[in-house]
């Protein structure tokens, strides 16, 4: 199979994508290595999610500029997951878990793959997700403060890390806070004022120099430590911890490739192809799979790191080649530098781009916009920090399911009135006090899917209607019903029988081709007859007009029950 990029590939492009591969390595690279110890993994973890499936990505993906290794949320996945499932946290341990881990990740999107699946990342809102983010965000702060104020404690939930934190406030490192706090001020300066630099890499670099040069160890300053000077060795996953583990690779693979394909169809240029996304599923499940073999965490597509790459330019997928080949250059020569890096400004590069995950603004318009989906993302946010990151998203999931199911279960139906001197039809609401009835006509539009778990409502919301107008037409338009099943279809045909016993005629407007046909294979196409379908109900009323010209409107008094 060809490359991704061999297609799109030139000689135009190469120097483009080089320069863009090396920058955005300079970027993914500390990045990579920190987020590796929000999973409570070694460091040299990072370095390998960013070799391998950045390889396969490349070889495979079809978004340009996608830069593949591990983001912030699966870290906090994976590190929640690994420390029930090792808790004394012993490096073998580990290392085999997380390619357990990681192979069932693949092996979920992969599966995905074959079944076609790639619409289930619509199951995740934008405000689920919001809220969700917000509360990773949180959660991750809270987790590498310790490093950045000095202090130890036995970790544990969020709220007893929060009270641990709040109570070693009193016995913090003060060398140690100012590396961490200088490393978080001196990103914030270089993302306001030179936004181009490769920020990450510059403070990372300069708090090696400060340990390296200046012996920062000596006030107390704790360091990573030896980092192996090689490529990554053959990782074995440990099989008997597969049963544990599958829950959570689930709801892992399911973030993977939500983040995924979302980044990749938030950077797409106009003249790319859109990234489709069951072919990202096999790209990110064969990137999985085979990172784990070699001491990769689970991975996915990174937001920054692929705005830093589209930014510097990148074409094609070449430049995830460079960044995957400047990672192994790291892991060769470069190594015995990284073993100076500081703890804290490692917490300090998390930390800092944690709290971009936190955004007041979207909460803000989500609540102004729309209240319901405001609870949905409270439920997110607080339900990760409460119940911890994989049920807190299932739960803001359900909660999200199901107000969606009981809007679909009680859909609106709409009284329209014709606006004073036109041929325009809208809602009946208080802001249109001179909005016309037509005089012996009802006309109601439902919307919506009509099946059987809202047609009893809708039934029951259409009844004192009619009972109240008395009009001698009721004229359904039907352009906002998308699909009739049989139930709806069923108490149809049932009102119209009572209606016309009554007195009252049906009519019916703007059928679709698939609602039509369902109402013409059913006994209402007799009794209301070809003459009462119309296309619109301009000319549904326009002809029912006529009718009631020449026919009287009924004298008796409709009852409720019709």
């Amino acid at each position: 199979m060809r490359p991704a990029f061999a297609a799109a590939a030139s000689r135009s492009t190469l120097r483009a994508d080089v320069v863009a591969g090396l920058t955005t390595a300079a970027v993914v690279i500390p990045k990579a290595m920190a987020y590796a110890t929000i999973a409570g993994l070694p460091i040299e973890v990072g370095l390998y999610t960013a070799f391998v499936p950045m390889l396969v990505y490349a070889w495979l993906g079809t978004s340009r500029p996608l830069s593949v290794s591990t983001t912030t949320t699966i870290a906090i996945l994976t590190g929640a997951e690994l420390s029930q499932v090792v808790p004394d946290a012993n490096a073998a341990g580990l290392l085999a878990a997380t390619s357990m881990l990681t192979i069932l990740v693949g092996a979920f999107l992969l599966l995905a793959w074959i079944a076609r699946l790639g619409f289930v990342a619509d199951f995740i809102s934008t405000p689920v997700l919001v809220g969700f983010k917000a509360g990773i965000g949180v959660v991750i702060v809270v987790d590498q403060l310790p490093k950045i104020l000095g202090i130890h404690f036995d970790k544990g939930s969020f709220l007893h890390n929060a009270a641990e934190v709040a109570r070693g406030v009193g016995h913090l490192s003060w060398p140690t806070l100012m590396v961490g706090a200088g490393v978080i001020v001196a990103l914030a300066v270089m993302e306001r004022l030179r936004p181009r630099w490769p920020a990450p890499l510059i403070a990372i670099a300069a708090a090696i120099a400060g340990a390296g040069l200046l012996g920062w160890q000596a006030f107390g300053i704790e360091v990573v430590g030896a980092v192996p000077q090689r490529l990554p060795a053959l990782t074995m996953p440990a099989l008997s911890l597969a049963l544990e583990l599958w829950p959570a690779a689930a709801g892992i693979a399911l973030m993977s490739f939500t983040e995924t394909i979302a980044v990749g169809r938030a950077f797409q240029a106009n003249d790319e192809p859109v990234p489709t996304a069951n072919r990202e599923l096999l790209a990110t499940g064969v990137g999985n799979v085979a990172g784990a073999f070699f001491g990769a965490m689970p991975s996915g597509g990174g937001m920054s790191q692929t705005a830093v790459n589209r930014r510097s330019g990148a074409r094609t997928q070449l430049s995830c080649v460079v960044t995957a080949a400047t990672a192994v250059v790291t892991m060769l020569v470069l190594a015995p530098m990284i073993g100076l890096l500081p703890q804290a400004a490692l917490a300090g590069v998390v930390i800092f781009y944690s709290i971009g995950l936190v955004s007041p603004a979207d909460f803000r318009d989500i609540l102004r916009i729309r209240r319901t989906e405001a609870v949905w993302v409270i439920v997110a946010f607080a339900g990760v920090m409460l119940l911890g990151t994989l049920k807190g998203i299932l739960v803001a999931i359900v909660v999200s399911l199901v107000a969606l199911a009981q809007q679909t279960a009680d859909p609106p139906v709409r009284v329209l009135v014709r606006k004073r001197g036109t041929d325009v039809f809208r809602p009946r609401s208080d802001d249109h006090p001179d909005d016309e009835d037509i005089p012996g006509l009802l006309i109601l539009r439902p919307e919506g899917r009509l099946f059987f778990l809202n047609a009893e409502r809708v039934a029951t919301r259409i009844r004192p209607l009619i009972a109240q107008a008395r009009p001698r037409f009721v004229v359904f338009d039907l352009s906002a019903v998308f699909d009739l099943e049989y139930s709806a279809l069923k108490a149809f045909i049932d009102a119209e029988a009572r209606s016309r016993r009554a007195g009252v005629l049906l009519a019916l407007a703007g059928l679709n081709p698939e609602v039509l046909e369902a109402v013409r294979r059913s006994p209402l196409d007799e009794h209301i007859g070809h003459e009462h379908m119309f296309f619109n109900v301009e000319m549904a009323v326009e002809r029912l007009q006529q009718e009631l010209a020449t026919a009287p409107l009924p004298a008796q008094p409709l009852e409720a029950s019709t």
